[in-house]
């Protein structure tokens, strides 16, 4: 007999919202936090550049179960523009392509131009980007000197506001759907000003449910550790899925709902995803989600393994 390979780390289960520090890839944030929670499991939410801070949802355990609904959310950014430079990638991590003057930039041409990024615009992603061709990110292509034919992707721009006018500098705050590129977006404004423009500074704002105000730093994290209560930085699995409706299930329904059953709950959603809580008395726990069948019944989809008390 084969010897089974043994599991390394700790079941640990809940989400960790890192204040992913600048120069750091989203990659190397999960494998620093895998070791320093000991965690056997640990994945993000949707890449964030090297050159960003900010909002980055770390899912460990059981909670990975629901990253996808974390990286289909919208999203928040603040990003910092430099006008009258083009770079290769749309930030300042790669090569100057061209240098205009922004003489002529004025608020009101920027405001104007701004407009046309509001609401479904059409967006092709850069050559710098995670997406994959042939299996290959397509920034190895760029950094090969290759340029690939990309399709443009359907984004939604909720709005896009101007927060400040300096000279040559401009701050934007975007709220926009998954798969925007802030860059790309800096990267066309510049062109319809005239004059080029690049990302200096870029921080994720909000990711679904998560903003700032529930951001843990790796220092918080480092004294967490030493101190003992490193567990007690992780939010719940629920926490992951907060932004959908949440459907009570007595005893009984949770019972055959576990056994992958279809149940009938009463006052549910007409249709789409929902959470999946048990209660009894005073008493509840989260289960997992579910999707609303045609026929009104409440299907689960993604479970957790045992029960998270709420």
């Amino acid at each position: 007999m084969g010897r089974s390979r043994s599991r390394k780390g700790r079941d640990v289960s809940g989400v960790v919202v890192l204040d992913k520090p600048r120069g750091v890839t989203s990659s190397e944030a999960v494998q620093r936090a895998k070791t320093l929670f000991n965690a056997r499991k640990v994945g993000h939410t949707g890449s964030l550049d090297p050159l960003a801070t900010g909002v980055l949802p770390l899912c460990f355990g059981e909670a990975t179960k629901f990253s996808r609904f974390l990286l289909t959310s919208d999203k928040k950014y603040r990003a910092r523009l430099r006008l009258g430079i083009r770079t290769a990638s749309g930030d300042a991590d790669s090569d100057i392509v061209e240098e205009r003057s922004t003489k002529g930039v004025t608020l009101d041409r920027i405001q104007n131009a701004m407009g046309s990024f509001r609401g479904e615009i059409d967006q092709i992603p850069s050559m710098y980007s995670a997406i994959k061709h042939r299996g290959k990110p397509l920034y190895k292509y760029a950094r090969q000197g290759v340029e690939v034919e990309r399709e443009s992707r359907r984004i939604t721009v909720y709005s896009i506001e101007l927060l400040t006018f300096s000279g040559s500098e401009i701050t934007l705050q975007v709220h926009s759907s998954k798969g925007t590129y802030v860059r790309t977006i800096a990267d066309d404004l510049g062109e319809q000003l005239g004059c080029g423009a690049h990302v200096v500074e870029l921080r994720r704002l909000m990711a679904g449910p998560f903003t700032e105000s529930d951001l843990v730093t790796f220092d918080e994290i480092d004294t967490a550790r030493a101190e003992g209560r490193l567990d007690m930085l992780l939010a719940p699995i629920s926490s992951a899925v907060s932004q959908w409706p949440a459907v009570r299930l007595n005893t009984t329904s949770a019972y055959y709902l576990r056994q992958g059953q279809p149940v009938v709950v009463p006052h549910a959603p007409s249709e789409g995803w929902v959470q999946l809580r048990e209660s009894c008395l005073n008493d509840e726990w989260f289960l997992g989600m579910g999707e609303i069948m045609e026929d009104g019944r409440v299907a689960p989809r993604r479970l957790i393994l045992g029960e998270r008390k709420l």
